[in-house]
């Protein structure tokens, strides 16, 4: 399946829809992008099930899927695995090697179509690159990074983004500085108020 966005996927585009089976609480569900319209959408690629890296990642984002729950955002894991490898996944205990039940769904992509979508995809090993997008209530890409399979992503700073562009989408006069945190302060993007950012810190 060839898309026209080969190759330049950016942020400020709509995030490339698409429908897939989802393991959710242990159950077969078909899920589409378009069902989260109107939530934040975290949606992070990871390279297979029963790996060592991933699991620290998967089981890390279900921990703090409260944290993202109350801003209005749902998570949704995808590799290219079968919706059978992520179920017996689950059905692994972490001690184990698992990930143990999770809090938010993960997406299969067997056919490879939403990786290739969201150019995360590795040609020559055959799975998705560790691809995280945000994606706001409208379906626009907010923010996208793409890290090398084996090292794995900080769920802290993807709250902290997520957050940031939260806040910068309520307040669209204003925009935040690097490592901003919820009440700090924020730049005025303007050549003379700017100051009274750099003057107060």
């Amino acid at each position: 399946m060839t898309h026209h966005n080969e190759g330049c996927l950016r942020v400020g585009q709509p995030a490339p829809e698409f429908t897939a089976t989802a393991v959710v609480d242990q159950e077969f569900k078909t899920v589409k992008l378009s069902d989260y319209k109107g939530k934040y959408v975290v949606l992070f690629f990871y390279p297979l099930d029963f790996t060592f890296v991933c699991p620290t990642e998967i089981t890390a984002f279900s921990d703090r899927y409260p944290e993202f729950k109350e801003i209005n955002t749902e998570v949704l894991g995808i590799s290219v695995d079968s919706e059978f490898s992520h179920l017996a996944w689950i059905q692994t205990d972490r001690k184990e090697g698992g990930v143990g039940d999770l809090n938010y769904p993960l997406v299969s992509d067997i056919k490879k179509e939403i990786s290739s979508a969201y150019n995360v995809l590795d040609p020559d090993a055959g799975v998705a690159l560790r691809g995280l997008f945000i994606i706001d209530k409208e379906g626009i890409i907010q923010h996208a990074t793409i890290n090398n399979l084996s090292f794995g992503r900080n769920v802290e700073e993807t709250l902290r983004t997520l957050k940031a562009i939260q806040y910068v989408q309520f307040h669209p006069d204003e925009v935040c500085p690097a490592g901003w945190q919820p009440g700090d302060k924020t730049m005025v993007p303007d050549p003379v108020k700017k100051k009274v950012y750099f003057a107060s810190v």
